[in-house]
């Protein structure tokens, strides 16, 4: 087996490295453009919770994947309506995923916008169900999975990681005039964290939350909505490949410019499929009310109309609570509903939930086809 040289982790900005050559200023733009282009397309939906609700299980979803946890979202949605007898491994790692995305979220905006390690570490401790912080213990390395052969060995002493997390924490949340532009000290935090691999396992999934909440921390997003797993995984060996040489090449400014415009790449192309996906539910919301209010005007609510976005698949308990009604009175709405095709009713056991299908077809789809 070849020795694998030291990856000396960096002081950030990586000393020496131009980030501001004429291809990565064009692939900046292009993120900002397509980015700001998302955040007034998200503000165009009434209730934010649909949104993170939906769009913050496809990330999930999709980033999951990268980590080869493969699920439907048939299963994910029947997870959500916590009904299921029994919900695969892999369903229950996007479903912790998800809540671990929207808690970050929630505690970034209670720390007014810090993104600290307490926050990182109480993301992993969710999303692994776990009470562990920090890495303890040395012999980490991590290999090709194809090969086994080693390819990267981070920081090994517990001491070395907390210092390394401090430095990230202090980058992170700088915010002095004259620093580098949001999205490439993004791309820069990632690369790092992912090279201190400061967790015992889950350290992907977490750096992939962290971008996310980053682009809100930043203020270039309102809500933590951009799908960017899926670029990620569709691109998985560049990604990986990318990663690596960074740390392989010597000098490796080259490498650190390749990288950062992957990542800037990514926001792009994210952000545009992101805003086809939220305009189709916007759409899709507009031809369900119109629908509501011309076959059921008695029952149309906004609250109503809010329950079938935030849930695709949704329970009788789920319109009793947000509406505020009895039990007898969501049931006979979402039978009126389904007479008029607007939801299927599906059974499971003695339990019924009721599916929005065109939503689920738009979130499989990626885009809203008017029937």
């Amino acid at each position: 087996m070849a020795l694998v040289a030291t990856y000396a982790i960096p002081d950030l900005p990586p000393p020496q490295v131009d980030l501001h050559t004429p291809e990565l200023l064009l692939a900046l733009v292009a993120a900002h453009r397509h980015l700001a282009e998302l955040k007034g397309c998200s503000a165009s939906i009434p209730n934010q919770d649909i949104l993170i609700n939906t769009l913050v299980l496809q990330e999930a979803k999709a980033s999951s994947e990268v980590e080869s946890f493969i699920t439907t979202q048939d299963e994910l949605f029947q997870a959500d309506l916590h009904i299921a007898e029994a919900i695969s491994p892999a369903a229950k790692e996007v479903s912790r995923y998800r809540e671990a995305l929207k808690y970050g979220f929630e505690r970034m905006q209670q720390q007014q916008g810090i993104l600290s390690n307490g926050t990182m570490v109480a993301l992993f401790q969710l999303l692994k169900n776990s009470r562990e912080a920090f890495r303890q213990h040395e012999g980490v390395v991590l290999k090709n999975e194809k090969t086994g052969d080693t390819v990267f060995v981070p920081p090994q002493d517990s001491a070395s990681i907390v210092r390394h997390m401090r430095a990230l924490e202090q980058f992170v949340n700088n915010e002095e005039p004259g620093n580098l532009d949001g999205l490439i000290k993004m791309a820069l935090m990632h690369h790092q964290f992912e090279s201190i691999h400061p967790f015992s396992d889950g350290n992907g999934r977490i750096g992939r939350i962290l971008c996310v909440l980053y682009l809100v921390k930043e203020g270039l997003l309102d809500t933590p909505v951009l799908y960017l797993s899926r670029y990620i995984n569709q691109h998985k060996h560049d990604y990986y490949q990318l990663l690596q040489a960074v740390r392989d090449e010597k000098p490796n400014y080259l490498a650190w410019q390749r990288w950062v415009i992957f990542m800037l790449k990514a926001v792009a192309d994210t952000a545009q499929q992101t805003v086809q996906l939220v305009s189709g539910m916007r759409e899709l919301m507009a031809e369900t009310k119109r629908r509501m209010r011309a076959d059921l005007p008695k029952l149309y609510s906004q609250d109503l109309l809010n329950n079938l976005f935030r849930h695709p698949y949704t329970r009788i308990e789920y319109v009793q609570r947000d509406l505020n009604i009895t039990r007898q009175t969501a049931v006979r709405y979402l039978r009126q509903l389904v007479e008029v095709g607007l939801v299927q009713e599906q059974s499971q056991g003695k339990h019924l939930y009721f599916i929005n299908q065109p939503l689920v077809d738009l979130l499989t789809e990626g885009e809203y086809v008017s029937r």
